[in-house]
Order: C-alpha cells, then sequence, then structure tokens
C-alpha cells in the first residue's frame, strides 16, 4: 500500500518537477563534466552506482539533497523511490565537484518513468525533495544556482506542508543530525 501510494504522488510530483525545472530553465552547468549511463545499483536515498561506458563505474552522489540513511526511518523508500526514478535508460549526471568520500557529487537528470524515448528531463534530486524523500541539503546551497535553489526550498516546504513520505513523521530526524548522534 506505501508503495502505491509513493508511486501514485511520485508521478505527481515528477509532473511538477519537470515543469518546475522547464519553466525556469534551469540548464547544465556550463562547467560540469558530463557522465551518461545506465544505473547500475543505488546505493542508498541520494547515491547511485553508474556504470559508465566510457570508463569505470562511477559512484554519484546526487547533489542539493541528503536523504536517510537506509537504517533510517524513510531510509528503504527513499532508497526505493530513486530506484524507480533512475530505473529508465541512461541518467546524465552533470558533474562539477568531488565530495569528501572522493564520489562525484552530480546533478542527475532521468528519463521519465514512463516516457523511456523522452529526454533526460526529470531533475532526480528535485524529484526525491518533492516526494518528501530528502531534504534539501542547504550545507551546499552555494553550489547551486539561485533558481535551483529557490526551486529546491520550495519543494521541500511543499512538500513538508503536505505530509510527503518522511514528512508524515512528526519530528524527521535529518540525516546529517543522525549521521553525529551515531
Amino acid at each position: 500500500m506505501i508503495g502505491q501510494t509513493l508511486y501514485s504522488a511520485g508521478r505527481m510530483v515528477l509532473t511538477g518537477a519537470l515543469l518546475a525545472g522547464a519553466l525556469l530553465g534551469i540548464a547544465p552547468a556550463a562547467n560540469a563534466d558530463v557522465l551518461i549511463g545506465r544505473v547500475i545499483r543505488v546505493i542508498d536515498g541520494d547515491t547511485i552506482l553508474l556504470d559508465n561506458p566510457n570508463g569505470p563505474r562511477q559512484s554519484v552522489r546526487i547533489a542539493g539533497i541528503d536523504a536517510p540513511e537506509p537504517a533510517q526511518p524513510y531510509g528503504r523508500e527513499s532508497r526505493e523511490y530513486l530506484a524507480r526514478l533512475v530505473s529508465v535508460g541512461e541518467v546524465r549526471a552533470e558533474c562539477p565537484q568531488l565530495d569528501h568520500r572522493k564520489s562525484v557529487v552530480c546533478k542527475v537528470l532521468a528519463h521519465p518513468t514512463d516516457c523511456a524515448t523522452c529526454g533526460r528531463t526529470i531533475d532526480v534530486g528535485l524529484a526525491q525533495i518533492s516526494a518528501g524523500m530528502a531534504w534539501w541539503y542547504r550545507r551546499y546551497e552555494l553550489e547551486q544556482s539561485p533558481k535551483e535553489r529557490n526551486l529546491y526550498e520550495a519543494a521541500e516546504k511543499t512538500a513538508r506542508d503536505n505530509g510527503r513520505g518522511l514528512w508524515a513523521d512528526p519530528k524527521p530526524v535529518a540525516p546529517w543530525e543522525w549521521r553525529r548522534e551515531r
């Protein structure tokens, strides 16, 4: 039942994320390295393993978000939702930097789940936030364009106000706080 509800809500969220990105004209960063490949594993709600046809497999952290850890409440749901988002065709990862764990931190774009022949128009990070499957990671907000910051912040507020995903919990614990306590 939860999976069906998440899927139905996710279709609405994906449509909203797609339209919002298109309306705001969010374009790829001019100086970003681009990886295009099939996701071979979803590690957790904000990390994927990409089969890069032009090089070795690459661990990719999704820019702008922090999802619940696997052992944390909503960790499994966040991972499963991300797996659905990246399940169609190849993804495009726009990667301007490395994080402290040497994973590439990228904006990830995916095909809509109901259209494998459509372009990679779904901002996966924004979709995770909109569905209540991740927090907007404000710690790194200056690495986003002003348009992206506004969009991510608004998506988190809407998810919170509507009790989507982890926001259904009356006292959700942010992943950075959960990690600090352990």
